[in-house]
């Protein structure tokens, strides 16, 4: 009887980090199925990648979207392995930022990332792995960020406790923590005259991460060479935690004021 492919689950693999993820896992021999919140997208790109890779629509504020697809994923093959990688931010100064907006941010980035560690806690089996992808941000504040600092730095603790809880059913759990990447989602900063330069600046290796960079991370992470790490934090943004972080507030002002 052949033995079936061990099934990834990447929750937001439809762009960016997730989907040079779900490259990487399927390049290893993985069968992947992407979720994400659009499900054309997530088609499209299973489709690209080919072989066995899957799709199915999911929300993370939605639990109904996350547990219907790691139903999916299971009846595709032994679930090894689930990466957490959908993500937002809002701008703005604490005595300006909408409620809106902070909620927004904390339901996508932690709520969002608790389901899925929730849901992975249920579906893997015995010596699986999860990743959640979370930001410099997690522990390096910056001005005009304190909703999504606030999720990130949330979404490592979550990973801490993970580990403690799944760690006698030999789940490994733990993070990846991103700096500047070029993905959708920064995509706006970019607009903000010198805040890129900034960064970069901050950054000691000098550049920009790209998808690749984290997904290598991640493939290790769930990978038998990793077999002995849970519970950890891993920066995969040139160096940028050891300086500072942009002033984005100040920036942004400076742009509104032209």
């Amino acid at each position: 009887m052949t033995q079936r492919a061990p099934v990834a689950l990447i929750v937001g693999g439809a762009s960016g980090i997730g989907l040079a993820t779900a490259h990487a896992l399927a390049a290893r021999g993985d069968r992947v199925v992407i979720a994400d919140v659009n499900e054309e997208a997530a088609h499209q790109r299973a489709a690209e990648i080919g072989g066995d890779a899957t799709a199915v629509v999911a929300d993370v504020t939605d639990e109904a979207t996350i547990a219907a697809a790691f139903a999916a994923a299971g009846a595709a093959g032994p679930l090894r392995s689930v990466v957490s990688c959908a993500g937002l931010s809002v701008i703005g100064a604490i005595a300006d930022i909408e409620l809106a907006g902070w909620q927004n941010t904390i339901d996508v980035c932690l709520t969002g990332t608790m389901l899925v560690i929730k849901h992975a806690a249920r579906n893997l089996q015995a010596g699986g792995s999860v990743v959640a992808i979370s930001s410099l941000n997690g522990r390096q504040p910056g001005t005009a960020m304190a909703a999504y600092c606030s999720a990130k730095a949330g979404v490592l603790m979550l990973v801490q406790v993970a580990a403690l809880e799944l760690g006698a059913r030999g789940i490994r759990v733990n993070a990846v923590s991103p700096g500047l990447v070029d993905t959708p989602l920064v995509a706006g900063l970019a607009m903000v005259p010198g805040l890129t330069d900034e960064y970069l600046e901050n950054t000691p290796l000098g550049r920009a991460g790209v998808p690749d960079d984290i997904a290598a991370t991640v493939e290790f992470l769930t990978s038998d060479r990793a077999g002995w790490i849970t519970g950890a934090d891993f920066d995969v943004n040139g160096g940028a935690h050891l300086r500072r972080y942009p002033d984005v507030l100040g920036r942004v002002r400076a742009l509104a004021e032209g």
